[in-house]
């Protein structure tokens, strides 16, 4: 289980080649997290595609994976960007190496240290289905074919 803020937040994307962390504004307006104020952030983000995606700004947040007793916290840099997306977040190298996580993804697990002891995050096979569903449903409605 995944927790931001004290708020259980499902459908978190590993992504072992993205330089940062984020966090979807929808996913923050959801966990009704009023008052908190972005710090600046210039860099654009770049999509999957190469389309940039302007930051909103950043915001640190506690991140807490697994569950008691192989349970940790870490407060963590998100960049927020205002996006539809399937996902509510992405964890990108930061929060992987502040964890010490190693993602395996033949076995569908993230795994952590938690002291001398190591936590096991496990996918949910449906939910991340429905995620990819989603992706593919919506890039190819942005798709425009041309036979020329």
């Amino acid at each position: 289980m995944a927790t931001i803020a004290n708020y259980d937040v499902a459908r978190i994307f590993i992504d072992n080649g993205s330089f940062v962390n984020v966090l979807l504004k929808s996913t923050l307006d959801q966990m009704n997290m009023e008052g908190f104020e972005f710090e600046p952030v210039s860099t654009p983000l770049y999509g999957f595609a190469g389309h940039v995606i302007p930051p909103l700004g950043q915001i640190v947040l506690p991140l807490s994976l697994g569950t008691d007793p192989r349970r940790i916290t870490k407060m963590i840099a998100f960049t927020v960007v205002d996006t539809p997306s399937a996902y509510n977040g992405f964890l990108g190298r930061p929060a992987l190496k502040d964890f010490r996580a190693v993602a395996s993804t033949c076995h569908k697990k993230l795994n952590f240290h938690v002291g001398k002891e190591v936590g096991v995050l496990c996918d949910n096979q449906k939910v991340a289905r429905r995620c990819y569903e989603g992706v593919v449903r919506e890039e190819g409605k942005k798709r425009v074919w041309s036979l020329t």
